[in-house]
């Protein structure tokens, strides 16, 4: 019985991609890491009375792959596709410009008018809701 509900539980599954060299990452990857710890923590209290079981996997990524840093995915979709007038660009990072040696571009979002390097609270949960198509309590 307990396996069948394991095995029928909805899930989660959040993935946050960033650029890292020697275990170090950009200040503005700490910065969404940290709230994302944050809110994947609140997220599976939140989630778990409704039957949804939330995941978290980091994904540390090489230099040539610099242009995916800072992004997460829910159920494998990034969350400027879930978040209906998102967009992705990118702005120079000093930073990771440090940590490559070389000049660095990051990705940013921009929601709603604004231009986010650090992804906030706010996008993150509404992302989740909005993969889970759950409305926000």
């Amino acid at each position: 019985m307990k396996q069948h509900r394991i095995n029928s539980m909805k899930r989660l599954d959040i993935e946050w991609r960033h650029y890292a060299k020697a275990g170090e990452t950009c200040l503005r990857c700490s910065a969404t890491g940290k709230t994302l710890a944050e809110v994947v923590g609140d997220l599976r209290e939140e989630l778990a009375p409704q039957g949804i079981r939330v995941t978290f996997a980091e994904t540390n990524l090489p230099a040539e792959e610099l242009a995916q840093s800072n992004m997460i995915l829910f159920n494998g979709v990034p969350l400027e596709e879930l978040l209906k007038g998102a967009d992705v660009s990118e702005s120079a990072c000093h930073s990771c410009s440090c940590l490559t040696g070389t000049e660095a571009l990051c990705r940013t979002v921009e929601y709603e008018g604004k231009y986010y390097e650090e992804i906030p609270e706010e996008l993150i949960r509404e992302a989740a809701y909005e993969a889970l198509r759950l409305k926000r309590q």
